[in-house]
């Protein structure tokens, strides 16, 4: 049996483009880039379903990461309201302390 040929994902991609540009036959394309024209459709498929997911992936992806820079600043937030409450409070017994001492 022979050994399959693996194409880079480039190869694909440039094969692919060219195909839908229309300026050659797909025969003739697949001819110059010694495949076959149903590995060429294959691949176009491929193309099509992943294009569209391209899109709304950078969509959720910027939401995701977005979602998690707000999480974080809350959890920021609430970290500096601890502390400034504990400022204060520390604040108002070393200010009792103080007067009780007649300073």
């Amino acid at each position: 049996m022979g050994k399959r040929r693996e194409f880079s994902a480039q190869f694909k991609l440039d094969t692919v483009l060219e195909g839908l540009r229309g300026e050659k036959s797909i025969a003739q394309l697949c001819r110059e880039r010694d495949i076959t024209d149903s590995l060429y459709y294959k691949w176009r498929d491929e193309f099509m379903t992943g294009a569209a997911g391209l899109f709304s992936d950078k969509r959720r992806k910027d939401s995701d990461d977005q979602a998690a820079r707000v999480a974080e600043l809350e959890r920021l937030v609430g970290r500096l309201t601890m502390e400034l409450e504990i400022a204060k409070k520390a604040s108002g017994l070393l200010g009792s302390s103080r007067n009780g001492n007649g300073r």
